[in-house]
């Protein structure tokens, strides 16, 4: 399937961590980490997180450490961030919102 391979510019890349303040803008590629209030509660969000990507045809690097998930997204086939990276990880915020409540 052919992808729309165009790199973010720096302007949307700039709204778009304006708007969702907890991912970063690290190493080439845009990353957060969540907190679960425990650890199934993260597994059962990285499984919806999974279900997303599958269905996006976009799939993130994801680190489980206890209640501890970090998603990171680049867009591999386009050597940078794209539109594809931005919408998986503003459809993990509000997986995360509407399923998981944020761990102390």
């Amino acid at each position: 399937m052919a992808h729309d391979r165009t790199q973010l510019t720096p302007e949307a890349l700039k709204q778009f961590l304006a708007e969702h303040p907890e991912w970063k803008h690290e190493g080439g590629m845009i990353r957060r980490t969540y907190e679960a209030p425990g650890f199934l509660e993260g597994i059962e969000f990285v499984s919806r997180v999974a279900k997303a990507a599958e269905a996006a045809n976009h799939h993130p690097d994801i680190d489980i450490r206890w209640r501890k998930v970090t998603l990171a997204l680049v867009t591999h086939d386009a050597g940078g961030l794209t539109w594809r990276d931005t919408k998986l990880a503003a459809e993990a915020d509000m997986l995360f919102a509407g399923g998981v409540k944020q761990g102390g």
